[in-house]
């Protein structure tokens, strides 16, 4: 069974940094996409940012100038630096992974982001 496992979340005032992590427990055949997902309270999820297996990056537009996102092919992991943080980030961010093989989407459990004015 394929787990997504992530760290890094917290508490931090406007301005400052964090980086969150994620790694894959298991095997996602063709793993393909990997990236972050937000989801403010009530807001719909929208995508943060994801990187292809091949390197190439999108970014959401009110995050590309501050956000920075990476992928460890080798430990299957993908990361989110974080800068510049503002309220409106507050957010549980996602993982998620997509197999380009079935198309199957795997998610993480969330890590609560929390920037304090």
């Amino acid at each position: 069974q394929v787990q997504l496992a992530e760290s890094g979340g917290g508490l931090v005032q406007a301005g400052g940094s964090l980086r969150l992590s994620c790694v894959v427990d298991g095997i996602i055949p063709m793993l393909n996409t990997m990236g972050w997902y937000r989801q403010a309270p009530g807001k719909q999820r929208e995508l943060v940012a994801q990187i292809s297996s091949d390197g190439l990056i999108a970014y959401a537009d009110n995050v590309k100038a501050r956000f920075t996102i990476s992928r460890s092919h080798l430990r299957l992991a993908v990361h989110l630096q974080m800068n510049g943080l503002q309220p409106e980030d507050t957010a549980v961010y996602y993982c998620h992974a997509q197999s380009s093989r079935s198309g199957e989407e795997f998610w993480g459990r969330g890590a609560q982001v929390t920037v304090s004015s």
